[in-house]
């Protein structure tokens, strides 16, 4: 016999069970409280941005297309060589970190917007000095190294990454880890309350009767509640006799 639950039962269930669903909930939020606050990291970021200025002969008026197919080329020949362990091998010495060039590209991330000659690198690190002062670093060390490998000239470092007095982590995201902890617990609040319910083979009504012997119900008694009146009238009429003998006996 299988068992369906209409809506009118799913929200006699919610009723019945709306202690737990929210307890369940609120256990939820607590431990996402708890691990924003004492086990995830805050991650900070930095971005520093550079423009890479093509230089042309003066007869040149109009940018050919296989000009700007080459300048789009060469972004992205420079978003690997800005990760590559050439540089990164020399941010790590010149900032003595403790990172591997392998662990450092983690943390970096380089694009271009809308295939533009600026490029954005963006570093994220726990300590948001740090992240500031490795993003600097990487743009300057490209700067400076990027005559020698492609015998170009052309780089400027556009804007450079600052600290901000009051630091806002990028991770984690506390509104949204608890947002989605409320929406488990109550999801698996709800289905608790769904699975005792449904394993709870007391019966409780009518319609569970129909559904256990697929009759139908003809009939009901209701409970029967005795008039205090007609219970204090039995119990003289037991007490007569006795007083009638004891009448007799004097």
């Amino acid at each position: 016999m299988e068992t369906t639950i209409k809506l009118s039962d799913l929200i006699i269930i919610l009723k019945r069970f709306a202690f737990l669903i929210i307890s369940v909930t609120i256990i939820f939020i607590g431990i996402a409280i708890a691990l924003n606050n004492f086990v995830l990291k805050p991650v900070y970021k930095a971005e520093t941005q550079i423009l890479v200025n093509q230089k042309y002969e003066q007869g040149d008026q109009y940018l050919s297309s296989q000009q700007i197919d080459a300048d789009l080329q060469l972004i992205n020949t420079y978003n690997v060589i800005i990760k590559s362990p050439v540089i990164l091998t020399k941010v790590i010495n010149n900032l003595q970190l403790e990172s591997t060039p392998e662990e450092l590209t983690q943390q970096i991330s380089v694009s271009s917007t809308n295939n533009s000659q600026v490029l954005t690198i963006q570093v994220e690190d726990s300590s948001p000095a740090k992240a500031v002062e490795i993003s600097n670093e990487v743009a300057q060390v490209f700067e400076s190294n990027i005559p020698q490998l492609m015998k170009v000239d052309n780089i400027n470092i556009l804007s450079i990454a600052k600290l901000d007095e009051n630091p806002t982590p990028i991770k984690p995201n506390k509104i949204l880890n608890m947002g989605i902890a409320a929406i488990v617990g109550l999801l698996l609040g709800i289905g608790i309350a769904i699975l005792i319910e449904t394993f709870d083979t007391r019966i409780k009504s009518e319609r569970d009767i129909e559904e256990m012997l697929e009759l139908p119900v003809i009939g009901s008694v209701g409970p029967i509640v005795e008039d205090k009146r007609m219970i204090f009238s039995r119990k003289e009429k037991k007490k007569m006799p006795t007083q009638s003998r004891r009448v007799g006996g004097v």
